[in-house]
Formats: structure tokens, sequence, C-alpha cells
């Protein structure tokens, strides 16, 4: 895997709507991230041609939004790419990717949400990638930017150290939904709920492998297209899964899993981290999520020394941390530890 360079100030970093045009449609949200940005960590962020777009305009124009995210990887001054929002097309942009052009100029992308898409496809280029927060989603956090996740952008984006342990927000954590089309909620702050740590099930000793998911819903879609990942890239993998605001049910789970292990996944695996789920979920229902992981993995694919971590803090859960796409992590079960162990950027 290709690690780009690390981001320091003064860089320029391009913003692209590569699914819904959030920015267009409440822009107000859209200036508060990217304000956020540019006063924390001293960038200068600049938008591509459409990036600003309307909604129904960028819908319309898929190969509009594709030739954006073509045109800020072959631009040699721009160093980052940070995807705007989610949504849910995305997947409409991969006819018109060209992978030979992010091969040739690799550089930080990040976002998350219905961005696993572009993330797998700058996987098969062979460049590491971010799954980390969105301009209106975790940079345009209301009244300021949680401090877990602006360390977990400094520590993985801006440093070349190995990025090291990573533990839970001691501060408590948040799926509260403040209506963004409301400028008065920009500056309330989102209540938060104790912290209760990380789950880990069950697994053995230490184990290692490479890191590789995004969101559950999303990676659904890729199934059986030229982008999803052949079946040696999953051998020693570290799946990381995490659920939308849709909030699919304990089930939806359960019968994506299965198709994992059909696939044969779950068995080339090194472990398996499932975030805190996504939407309005009551916490007493975490449990179900964990017991259908359980049962898929232990019960029906007889996987019982696997690692499995749930309830943690990435995905729709604020705040987040940062996973890197391809980068060596280690579970460590008996001391409930998880870290990653090298760095995903170069000097």
């Amino acid at each position: 895997m290709i690690k780009p360079q690390k981001l320091q100030p003064g860089d320029k970093i391009a913003t692209v709507s590569l699914s819904w045009g959030g920015p267009g449609t409440i822009p107000h949200r859209y200036q508060a991230g990217k304000q956020q940005l540019q006063d924390e960590f001293g960038l200068i962020v600049v938008e591509m041609p459409h990036t600003l777009k309307d909604e129904g305009w960028l819908h319309r124009n898929p190969q509009a939004r594709a030739e954006d995210l073509m045109a800020a990887f072959a631009d040699p001054t721009i160093k980052g790419i940070i995807s705007t929002i989610g949504g849910d097309d995305s997947i409409r942009l991969l006819p018109y990717l060209d992978l030979d052009v992010i091969r040739a100029n690799p550089k930080i992308f990040v976002g998350y949400s219905d961005t696993t898409i572009s993330h797998l496809a700058c996987y098969k280029a062979g460049l590491v990638t971010f799954y980390g927060p969105a301009i209106m989603a975790g940079f345009a956090e209301n009244g300021g930017m949680f401090s877990y996740m602006v360390e977990s952008v400094r520590k993985t984006l801006f440093s070349s150290e190995p990025i090291g342990v990573i533990a839970p927000n001691p501060d408590g954590w948040t799926v509260e939904m403040l209506d963004w089309a409301d400028p008065a909620n920009q500056t309330r702050r989102r209540q938060l709920n104790p912290s209760t740590g990380w789950r880990f099930l069950q697994g053995r000793s230490v184990s290692q492998g490479h890191l590789i998911g995004g969101c559950f819903e999303v990676l659904d879609w890729l199934r059986g297209t030229e982008f999803w990942p052949e079946r040696d890239v999953w051998q020693d993998g570290i799946l990381f899964l995490e659920t939308s605001e849709d909030a699919p049910s304990p089930e939806v789970v359960k019968y994506g899993l299965r198709a994992y292990a059909a696939l044969g996944i779950l068995h080339r695996l090194s472990g398996i981290l499932f975030a805190r789920p996504g939407g309005q979920t009551p916490p007493e229902d975490f449990a179900e999520y964990d017991r259908v992981l359980l049962q898929v993995v232990v019960e029906e694919a007889g996987l019982s020394d696997l690692p499995l971590i749930t309830g943690m803090d990435f995905g729709h859960t604020d705040p987040m941390f940062v996973l890197p796409y391809g980068i060596q992590a280690e579970i460590d079960c008996d001391g409930q530890r998880f870290e990653i162990v090298e760095s995903a950027v170069t000097d």
C-alpha cells in the first residue's frame, strides 16, 4: 500500500461532494466545518468546481462529481482531499474513476459513510486512505470540534510516527440529532452520554492485521462489483464495521455477517471491530448487536478465538477516531487494548 505524505499547516485541502449535495443545501453548516478545520489545523480549504452545487444538480451529474475527485488527486498543489458529507449514491461515480490517476498521485483522502465506496476504489488503486470525519459531520461539530477527534486527526494525518494505542473517549459519546438547517443549533453543544468503554467479547492473546472495512450498508452495495476486495485482501485483515444513522436492526446485521461467512471472509480475518450503532438506537439495545455477532461468528462459523471488540468510537457516533485503510493494527485481548502499530503517512 502507498502511504501519502503527512499534512502540515499551510497545506491546501480540497473538499469534494461525492454523494449528497449538503454544502449547496445547508451552506452555513458547510462553512462552519470549513472554518473550524482551517482554524484548528492551519490548513487552506478550497472547493472543487462542483463542491457547492445544489443537491439536484449533483444527483443528475455523477460524472462531474467523479471529475472533481480526479482533478483533486491530479492537482499537485492539493495535499489532501476531504469528503463534504456522505449520502447514498456515490456508487454511481465508479464508472468515471481513474485508478491510475489515484495511484500516481497519492495524497490524504478522508471521509466516512457513503464515502466507503471511494475508499475501496482507492484501496484497489493501492492507496492508504482514512475512514474519518467529513466537513459537515465531525469538522462542523456543533459548538466546536471534539478534542478526541482532533487528537486522532493530528496523530493520524499530521505525524509520521506510529499512531499507537487508541482508547475509548473518556468524556462520553453522542448520536443526538440537531437540525443542521437551523443556524441556531450550530452553537449548541450536543449532550454526551457517559462513557462505558468498549466491549472485548472474545479472543485470546494478541492478534495483528491490516485494517479494512467501512459502513455496513454501503459495503453491501459493493458486493459483486470489480471494486469489492479480492479474497486475498481479507487474509489476516481486521474488519471494521459501523452502521449508519438509518440504524439497521441487529437482524439485518446478522444477515450481512452471514454473507461474509458464506464468502469465506470471516475465516480469513484476524479480528472484527464493531462501532457503537448509529442512529437513534437505545443503549439498552446495544447488547443485541453483540448477540448477533457472537451468534454468527461463534455459533455458526465456529470462530471462538476470533477477537471481537464492539461499541467503538468510529463511524456514525461522535466523537470518532480515524482508521487508516491497509495499515497494521493490533488487538490485545488479554490486556483489552487496541493499537495501530505503524504510521499511516510519510514525511
